[in-house]
């Protein structure tokens, strides 16, 4: 099976940084989009930004110019740097890996995978 473990969240004051981690882990042979995704309490669970294989990213307007996602493909890592934070920020920030291609019990399996989510909350 594959898992999605994230770190890096935390508290922090407005106009500081944080940065996230994840990192996929299982008997994986490729995955196509990495990113994350943010869920404020009461509010859909929306896209922040994600980046393909290729290393095309994608932005939500709201963290353009703030926020920068990246990716190791060989540690089948994705990170997303988040600075000058707004309390607008804070939700738990959730890793999603899109189109992986695993093993298990010798089949092949394609399958999208969430992580378990990190809190992230921005005070004024």
């Amino acid at each position: 099976q594959v898992q999605l473990v994230e770190s890096g969240g935390g508290s922090v004051q407005a106009g500081g940084s944080l940065r996230l981690s994840c990192v996929a882990s299982g008997s994986i042979l490729s995955i196509g989009a990495m990113g994350w995704h943010r869920q404020a309490p009461g509010k859909q669970r929306d896209l922040v930004a994600d980046i393909t294989s290729g290393g095309r990213t994608n932005y939500a307007d709201s963290v353009k110019g703030r926020f920068t996602i990246s990716r190791d493909n060989a540690m089948n890592a994705v990170y997303l740097q988040m600075n000058n934070l707004k309390p607008e920020d804070t939700a738990v920030y959730y890793c999603k890996a899109d189109g992986v291609e695993y093993y298990a019990s010798s089949y092949m399996y394609v399958d999208d995978f969430w992580g378990q989510g990190t809190q992230v909350t921005v005070s004024s």
